[in-house]
């Protein structure tokens, strides 16, 4: 239950940023970039879910940032385990293409 609390909250979120840009345009990209962005908003949503129903993962803060099925990762984690594990887990959610991690492990 607290799975779906926590996706149906990030995907209202995503919803309510595109919420400020223009709906239509004579050759109709405006509604395709606000498509677009959507889509990478709800993409975004469903990582950081799956990383916060990760019993070990989910107390970090992590920056998840998506553009198609491309999503980059960004923080400061105490291990490279939990780098990996990260990593892992956001190649697990369904659209994600490819992981760029950017994480940083804290001493190194």
């Amino acid at each position: 239950m607290k799975t779906f609390a926590i996706a149906a909250s990030a995907v209202a979120l995503a919803l309510a940023a595109c919420a400020g840009q223009p709906r239509t345009s004579a050759s109709g990209g405006a509604t395709s970039n606000i498509k677009q962005e959507t889509r990478d908003a709800v993409l975004t949503a469903k990582v950081k879910s799956a990383l916060a129903v990760d019993v070990g993962l989910k107390t970090l803060k992590i920056d998840v940032d998506s553009a198609g099925e491309s999503v980059t990762l960004k923080g400061t984690v105490d291990s490279a385990d939990t780098k990996r594990r990260i990593e892992e887990v956001a190649r697990t959610v369904k659209g994600v293409g490819t992981v760029k991690n950017e994480l940083t492990v804290r001493g190194s």
